[in-house]
């Protein structure tokens, strides 16, 4: 054929069948297992049928994007393959084909060519007629009618996307991503690098009606470009993200993106100025390919994983049982003989975002019944505060369980502060209590209808606190932190204390039963009365049980260091020990939970069903700083070999739609409220799943210390509602 040929896609009787490997099934991807995908991906198969082979006189090679047809059928989009003509290939992806090709041209019937097109990004249109295809070259989104590949219109593009000196885009790092949305409303056109001036930050221009009218920020991992979408609907998408390294091979990772609540960045001129994590789309690891089985794959090139290569194209495919489904991807192996054309299928599960149900607040100046306390303070005002307190303060709670046992409703909690102002030396005045709490999600209020006072009448405590001498003894934060709480089967509850750190046991009234019980290994923070005199502390300070779950029988508690001790050689282990309840003793058994980074903290962990938990992991920022608030899911019947839990994170606490307003009007100067709304506060400290997928969360507001939610007001204490689809 001459270059200004055009063919139509050949009809089923022309399909050539290429001679092909079979799908290679890959290995159950089980939590245990250290190259499954990820605890939302498993790895179908794979088939490298379509590399190095021709159909009707062209090179099947350079396939740069993917675009579901109907069917089995995918459209895949040649880029600059030398001279040759720019062109559609119609793939049976079930059977590995090529069905036919289709060459585009301008509307005067002139071929594109691989000198003057660059096709990196396409989409099938609602008519199923026509298809919109980027070029990088300009760069330009085309339509062409599939009939007879002739160019019918083409989108605006904005001036400063254009390829420098034109414009700020660098050469080979614009268009390379396109994506529109199930109902074809909305179309995605994102850039593959960044614009001059934007730093590491990526754009993506948002269409409709063929008219660009914003964009979002976008960030991919250092070193990584952005080569494909999937849009998914309500403001969610999939980005997939690619890179190359010399000598060591590819990277390739799929992201579950959100634009909810995303601002529109067209008006900025530098991406970055955008200090407000909220002003980037969210994003969620769900596939790193490497990590995924080999599955007799093999590479032409060094690779981490022999499965990897140049993957640039993504499409979403058939639903499958449970919820999954098909994922399939496509490398482009730029004609080289170093590379490969390989068609991967994916399952995956695609989980709806998290959406705010509820909120109530507890006015950080709540004082409650009792002597006048934080006189051991600096008499200095902090956030519109100053000490001493008129009574008892509720700096917030670092433990919510139900008022009463098996209540899943949220509306009627026991919930505990921790010791008060942070030390020793100053929370001799402040009591240990744990209160009765009813928060109300129509008003946004809270009732504090009583509380509990923990105390040591029987003087079950066998080292000195602070009110030993009185007759309930009652305990204060001097002599213990106590930061989870648990109700065991007999109604007794478990405190987990981080000054030991200790298990500390009392009766449903809060009078202690028995001595504190000590880690079982010896542990001991810089606070334990146990420490002896030059005895150095294994369990930092603050790092004791901030995290106890009990399981659902009550007879089994898994209290979890808050951080790693320092003489654990992985700093980033965080250790879950199993306690008998009924035998009263730890069992020896442990397991190994991994923070993503050595300096997150667990703050809070709950049983979900059976073994699994639900854990809060964090970090220590708050307002516009705070990076990491999540809840992470693991599973302690699916740990490793070496005790390692998996995990998969169940909720972004710092992305939560709220579409229904629940976190508005916004009160002066207030982060992190809205259609996107954040809970940006320090200690996110408490977490309580309730009847199905709704979880509750709230913060120790280190009473008077923090401002994450208006800068210079003491932070309330906020509960709040959060539905997780697939939570369990």
């Amino acid at each position: 054929m001459t270059t200004t040929s055009r063919q139509t896609m050949a009809a089923a009787a022309a399909t050539v069948v290429i001679s092909a490997l079979a799908v290679v099934p890959a290995a159950p991807a089980t939590a245990g297992n250290p190259k499954s995908c990820g605890p939302d991906a498993s790895l179908l198969g794979f088939s490298d049928a379509l590399d190095k082979t021709t159909f009707q006189g062209t090179q099947v090679a350079g396939l740069s994007a993917l675009a579901p047809a109907r069917g089995s059928r995918a459209l895949a989009l040649v880029d600059n393959i030398g001279t040759t003509p720019a062109r559609i290939y119609d793939v049976d992806l079930a059977r590995k084909a090529v069905r036919g090709v289709t060459f585009l041209t301008r509307a005067d019937g002139t071929a594109y060519t691989g000198t003057d097109f660059d096709g990196e990004g396409l989409v099938v249109e609602r008519s199923g007629r026509t298809v919109l295809a980027s070029s990088e070259r300009e760069p330009s989104i085309r339509r062409f009618g599939l009939a007879d590949g002739r160019e019918i219109a083409s989108l605006p593009v904005p001036a400063r996307f254009q390829v420098t000196p034109a414009g700020q885009a660098a050469v080979n790092q614009t268009f390379e991503a396109l994506a529109t949305t199930p109902d074809r409303r909305v179309l995605y056109a994102g850039m593959e690098g960044p614009l001059a001036g934007d730093g590491g930050g990526h754009r993506i221009i948002r269409y409709e009606k063929d008219k660009p009218i914003s964009q979002y920020a976008y960030r991919t991992d250092p070193a990584l470009g952005l080569v494909e979408l999937v849009a998914l609907g309500d403001d969610q998408l999939l980005a997939l993200e690619r890179g190359f390294t010399a000598g060591v091979g590819n990277t390739v990772r799929i992201y579950r993106v959100s634009a909810t609540g995303a601002p529109d960045v067209t008006g900025v001129e530098s991406l970055t100025t955008l200090t407000d994590p909220r002003a980037w789309l969210g994003k969620e690891l769900l596939v790193d390919l490497v990590n995924c089985p080999p599955s007799g794959a093999t590479a032409k090139q060094p690779q981490p994983n022999p499965l990897l290569d140049n993957v640039e194209g993504m499409a979403l495919g058939e639903r499958l049982p449970g919820g999954r489904r098909v994922l399939h991807l496509i490398s482009d192996d730029n004609g080289s003989a170093t590379q490969i054309t390989r068609l991967y299928k994916l399952a995956v599960t695609i989980r709806p975002t998290a959406t705010l149900r509820g909120r109530a607040i507890l006015s950080a100046t709540a004082y409650q019944p009792g002597p006048v306390s934080g006189t051991q303070l600096d008499p200095a005002t902090v956030n519109g505060i100053t000490p001493p307190f008129p009574g008892q303060p509720i700096p917030g709670f670092s433990a919510v369980i139900p008022a009463d046992a098996g209540d899943r409703s949220g509306r009627h909690l026991l919930a505990m502060p921790d010791n008060g102002f942070g030390a020793k030396n100053n929370s001799a005045d402040f009591l240990l209590r744990a209160y009765r709490i009813d928060p109300d999600y129509r008003t946004h209020k809270v009732d504090v209808r009583g509380f509990i006072s923990f105390r040591d009448p029987d003087r079950k405590v066998p080292f000195p606190i602070v009110n030993a001498n009185t007759k309930d003894r009652l305990l204060t934060g001097a002599d213990f932190d106590i930061e989870s709480l648990a109700r065991d089967y007999r109604g007794d509850l478990w405190l987990g204390e981080e000054f030991g750190p200790y298990l500390v046991r009392t009766d449903r009234t809060g009078k202690v039963l028995q001595a504190p019980v000590p880690l079982p290994d010896g542990g001991k923070s810089p606070q334990s009365p146990d420490l002896a005199p030059g005895e150095t502390a294994t369990v930092p300070a603050s790092r004791g049980f901030e995290a106890m779950a009990v399981s659902r029988d009550g007879k089994t508690l898994y209290p979890i260091l808050e951080g790693a001790r320092t003489d654990d050689p992985d700093q980033r282990r965080r250790i879950v020990y199993e306690f008998d309840v009924r035998a009263n003793r730890y069992t020896g058994r442990t397991w190994t939970f991994r923070v993503d980074d050595p300096s997150l903290v667990v703050g809070d962990a709950a049983v979900l069903d059976g073994r699994q938990l639900l854990l809060i992991e964090r970090d220590n920022a708050m307002g516009p700083q705070s990076a990491v608030k999540r809840l992470v899911v693991t599973d302690l019947d699916e740990a490793g070999a070496a005790g390692v839990l998996p995990r998969r994170t169940a909720v972004d606490l710092m992305r939560i739609a709220d579409p229904s307003g629940v976190s508005t009007p916004a009160r002066p100067n207030e982060y992190g409220v809205g259609p996107l709304f954040s809970f940006p506060l320090q200690s996110v400290e408490s977490v309580l799943p309730l009847s199905g997928d709704k979880v509750l969360v709230a913060n120790d507001n280190n009473f008077p210390g923090n401002d994450g939610r208006i800068p210079g007001r003491a932070d309330d204490t906020e509960l709040i509602v959060v539905d997780v689809p697939g939570l369990r």
